[in-house]
């Protein structure tokens, strides 16, 4: 009978991969930016949520916070990489407004981290209090990372379409939170567990957004995008009065 500790080591494993392919799941969205060399109406919401939350969860699978969390510090600083690269990205092809609100949101974003940092360290004593502590805080930034598309599920309500909502994402969260649920139950660990039945059921209902609205959605951007443009493409007046129109054609 294999023990508590191997099922939870190979579901961590398991966990990895799952999140691994997470954090892969917005490069067809950044695809996208680098093809058209614009963000649009791409929102940089949940990659500044999940870079906080990478950090934290790192932080917290340190041995002077929480032992045993080798596979939780190992996924989540790869993690740390690819957010890094997905921002940097957007900051290059967006706007300046959408420049101005990446940098300030990593700039609190360090100082935060740093305050709570010094705070486990220089004033907190044993590994559980410092769990308590960071587990809590990585509870609350874990949701948001979860809960952050919820931006983009109102765009989509409003617009009855799913253009800007990323199904991988979307797909990759719930997987990702189930497999997370099933590793907190093993050896129970609570701030996992809690965060992570959370991602469940936000990855359900972008998953049910995402299938009610492909089906019943609009359809005026599809029909425009296949509809040939009709152009002027002269007109001359005097004496001879010339208006050309019609499909643009090359």
């Amino acid at each position: 009978m294999v023990s508590a500790a191997v099922a939870r080591f190979i579901v961590g494993v398991i966990g990895n991969v799952i999140s691994f392919g997470l954090f892969l799941s917005p490069l067809p969205t950044f695809f996208t930016i680098i093809k058209k060399k614009s963000v649009e109406e791409f929102k940089p919401d949940p990659y500044i949520a999940t870079t906080l939350n990478c950090m934290f969860w790192v932080f917290y699978g340190m041995p002077f916070v929480h032992p045993n969390s080798f596979l939780v510090i190992t996924i989540n600083s790869v993690g740390l990489v690819l957010e890094m690269i997905y921002l940097t990205i957007f900051f290059f092809f967006a706007d300046y407004k959408g420049r101005k609100k990446v940098c300030v949101s990593l700039l609190i974003e360090l100082i935060f981290v740093s305050i709570v940092v010094h705070i486990t360290i220089l004033a907190l004593r044993g590994t559980k209090s410092r769990s308590l502590m960071v587990g809590i805080i990585c509870d609350i930034f874990n949701i948001l990372m979860y809960i952050s598309p919820l931006t983009i599920m109102k765009k989509v309500i409003q617009t009855k379409s799913v253009k800007y909502m990323p199904f991988t994402l979307s797909l990759a969260n719930f997987f990702n939170g189930c497999v997370w649920t099933a590793y907190a139950l093993i050896e129970f660990d609570i701030y996992i567990l809690i965060c992570n039945g959370i991602g469940v059921v936000s990855g359900l209902l972008q998953l049910f957004l995402y299938a009610y609205f492909s089906i019943t959605g609009s359809k005026e951007e599809e029909i425009i995008e296949k509809e040939p443009k009709k152009i002027q493409l002269s007109t001359v007046e005097g004496p001879c009065k010339v208006v050309v129109e019609g499909p643009c054609k090359v």
